[in-house]
């Protein structure tokens, strides 16, 4: 398989699994439960609380809130960053990069530069990633 299409494979991956899932972006959240004690749940992250939905339950059966002894916050924290937009700015870049890949025989033997990094891309990325920071 050449370099482009492993790329174009990816990418269609990414863009299939965002599209199926709820848009973004999500949070973590730390769920007390009365039976069970604490939880790592991902949510949506609306302005409208009414808005929020659940999206993932990561049990933890701790009494101890945000606890660094079970690994579930920080899976949660890594879940709710993946959220769809950020599938999508990947997906975007790794499309563009197989572009890339056609226009060049060799792939390994080219020498790249900075005119061959998509800076537009990778903001993009960053940017699905880090929501709240101003633009």
């Amino acid at each position: 398989m050449s370099a482009a299409a492993e790329l174009r494979a990816a990418a269609q991956k990414l863009r299939d699994l965002a599209e199926a899932a709820t848009a973004g972006p999500w949070r973590s959240h730390d769920t007390h439960l009365d039976f069970g004690g604490h939880t790592a749940t991902i949510m949506t992250a609306r302005d409208d609380l009414n808005a929020t939905e659940l999206l993932a339950w990561l049990p933890t059966m701790s009494h101890e809130p945000w606890g660094d002894a079970r690994n579930a916050w920080r899976n949660a924290d890594f879940i709710a960053a993946m959220h769809p937009g950020v599938a999508l700015a990947l997906a975007a870049w790794l499309q563009k990069s197989a572009d890339f890949c056609d226009q060049v025989s060799d792939v390994r033997a080219h020498p790249l530069s900075v005119a061959d990094l998509s800076v537009v891309d990778a903001l993009a990325v960053a940017r699905a990633l880090n929501p709240e920071v101003t633009r």
